[in-house]
């Protein structure tokens, strides 16, 4: 008799384990995001564009696109240079092609190492954060690119990682609680935010 042992490290325990039936049965959890290998770039803005949604919102939305998760979409929007909180009906058509271009070469780097990782046994720890990420889950670190440091936007359950410099211009993106609380006084840029600090 074959046992199966789960477990979940997130407090939240939103895991969920599905026995299914054919082809069929895996269709009807299919939540109908496009397979980014088996895109192009017109059917990939046509897909993240057809609503105007924020990057980071279309990007882990997988009724629009198949398999990424806030990390991977910290990373691709990274590579890309773009900012989490560009709409997706404003970019223009260098931006798309980044996006698109950044998006297939992020993953397939990842799917690689954990295929690789994966091959040397079974992991040990399972984790979203991984030291060799540009962005994600290293807030206060400095950027690989620039050697800024990397910043953060939380909302709801989830944060956003990114670097200023590479990615929105130096301007410093609103941290709903944290500007809501300092309002006037929130930093606008890396030098406010810097001036900040020396107070």
């Amino acid at each position: 008799m074959a046992r199966l042992c789960s477990t979940e490290a997130g407090t939240k325990h939103r895991a969920s384990l599905y026995v299914l039936r054919r082809e069929e049965g895996l269709e009807s959890i299919d939540p109908g995001g496009i397979d980014i290998f088996a895109s192009d770039l017109s059917s990939f803005r046509d897909a993240l564009s057809a609503e105007n949604r924020t990057l980071n919102r279309a990007l882990t939305d997988p009724r629009i696109i198949s398999g990424i998760g806030n990390a991977y979409s910290d990373e691709i929007l990274h590579a890309a240079q773009l900012s989490p909180i560009a709409l997706t009906q404003k970019l223009k058509p260098d931006e798309w092609e980044r996006l698109f271009t950044a998006t297939l070469d992020t993953l397939k780097l990842w799917i690689d190492r954990l295929r690789s990782e994966a091959e040397r046994g079974f992991p040990e720890k399972v984790t979203a954060f991984r030291e060799e990420m540009a962005v994600h889950g290293r807030y206060g670190k400095p950027c690989p690119r620039c050697g800024e440091r990397i910043q953060r936007i939380r909302y709801a359950d989830n944060e956003t990682n990114y670097c200023a410099r590479c990615q929105t211009g130096g301007k410093l993106l609103a941290d709903r609680s944290l500007s809501r609380l300092l309002r006037a006084d929130w930093p606008r840029t890396m030098d406010e935010l810097e001036a900040l600090k020396r107070r």
